[in-house]
């Protein structure tokens, strides 16, 4: 419906030539019935029908009143203070300077147009006044009141259209850049999503791998000699191998849900609670670990619980990969305003002069090459910075490697 009645309405050209053709003849014809039968001071006819002229152009002028709204109030004001001021017959010949009003008002730049329309109605004012001094009878100077006080309220109508144009443009523009932002907030929670994502099944894809590694070699080594050893070394390939993939359905399974139902059944994201658990699988790829826990000081945050678990996996995986069977400690202490995260190793029994493989290669000078520490230590660090904490990572002096963490309870967003 309201699309027929938008193809129904003429242009906004038309709709001024039509206008103009109507205030151009009310014009004419209202002054002609309304000075029927009376004696005029200045008939229409005199000067060359000049009368008819300026009510003619008057009202021709409105044609064109929004593209050129200045100069069609000029004109209009122009003709009216000719016709008012050589005496012809008073009647609607307004019409037109009133619509050049309100087009100037409601079509102008605002302030400007404000002060064109204001000094203009101040000019047509005086003339109308001095020209109606000598009005007989004197009953008819209310026409001239009439006309300023109907020029003031066509000023004032167009300035309170254009408030409204202008008020509605603004929250047009409001929606917009709101709609905008939701858009950009969308896509950045969609990337934070597929960040935490990767990162999750990094850690578990990682840490799971490691271990299968070192329990298939051990299985490859003692298949003949030991087949009881190769069969724990087995059992415990396909204990790690059913967590990850427990773990892999638990961070992609919302990307296949839909809805509420098929949360059900679905493991937790790990926390502080499962580094219990974490150990003793490592213990089982053949470190010698040991967990030194603090009572925390308050329930801590989901986030911080899990990122801390990832933390703590990461490290035991890089021992794992580039060290082999060794002493780790691990110490986690909750505090008040922040958990704090230490995994220490003894490091390889190797000669001296071995680069620990966590670290950037060095040319001989000394300087670290190009190459950047790994991912795991990359990936540990920006999960910290997300929480607005902080991650330190390097070699010991007496040997083995450190990874020191704190993470907030209340956390303050990434650092810069």
């Amino acid at each position: 419906m309201e699309h027929r009645v938008a193809s129904l309405r003429l242009p906004a050209p038309a709709q001024d030539v039509l206008l103009a053709l109507f205030v151009t003849v009310a014009q004419v014809q209202g002054t002609i019935v309304r000075n029927a039968g009376e004696v005029v001071q200045r008939p229409l006819t005199d000067l060359g029908n000049l009368g008819y002229v300026l009510l003619v152009v008057s009202g021709g002028v409105v044609a064109v009143r929004r593209r050129w709204p200045v100069p069609v109030f000029v004109t209009a004001a122009l003709a009216s203070l000719v016709y008012y001021g050589l005496g012809f017959p008073d009647g609607p010949g307004w019409l037109g300077l009133f619509a050049a009003l309100y087009t100037l008002a409601a079509y102008g730049d605002g302030r400007r147009s404000l002060v064109i329309a204001g000094a203009g109605i101040a000019v047509l004012t005086a003339v109308w006044l001095v020209a109606a001094s000598g009005i007989e009878p004197r009953a008819a100077i209310g026409w001239v009141y009439f006309r300023i006080g109907a020029s003031v309220m066509s000023a004032a109508l167009g300035e309170s259209v254009r408030s409204r144009q202008v008020i509605a443009a603004e929250a047009r523009e409001r929606a917009e850049l709101a709609e905008r932002t939701r858009e950009e907030e969308a896509r950045a929670r969609v990337n934070a999503e597929r960040l935490r994502i990767a990162r999750e099944v990094h850690d578990t894809v990682a840490h799971a791998i490691a271990v299968i590694n070192v329990q298939s070699g051990v299985t490859a080594h003692v298949l003949d000699k030991r087949p009881e050893v190769a069969r724990e070394a087995l059992r415990a390939i396909e204990e790690h191998s059913s967590r990850a993939l427990r773990e892999m359905r638990a961070i992609l399974g919302v990307l296949r849900d839909d809805d509420g139902d098929h949360n059900e059944g679905r493991e937790p994201y790990p926390g502080l609670g499962q580094i219990g658990e974490l150990a003793a699988k490592a213990r089982e790829a053949g470190l010698d670990i040991t967990v030194e826990e603090a009572p925390p000081a308050t329930s801590l945050p989901s986030a911080v619980g899990s990122a801390a678990y990832r933390i703590v996996q990461e490290s035991i995986t890089n021992v794992v990969r580039h060290v082999g069977p060794t002493q780790v400690t691990v110490e986690l202490n909750p505090g008040i305003e922040a958990l704090e995260i230490r995994v220490t190793d003894e490091g390889r029994r190797a000669a001296a002069g071995h680069a620990d493989p966590r670290l950037p290669a060095r040319h001989p000078s000394g300087v670290a090459g190009s190459a950047g520490p790994g991912r795991g230590i990359a990936g540990m660090r920006e999960r910290c910075r997300l929480l607005g904490g902080e991650l330190d990572a390097g070699p010991l002096p007496g040997g083995g490697f450190e990874v020191r963490a704190r993470l907030p309870l209340a956390p303050t967003g990434p650092r810069a």
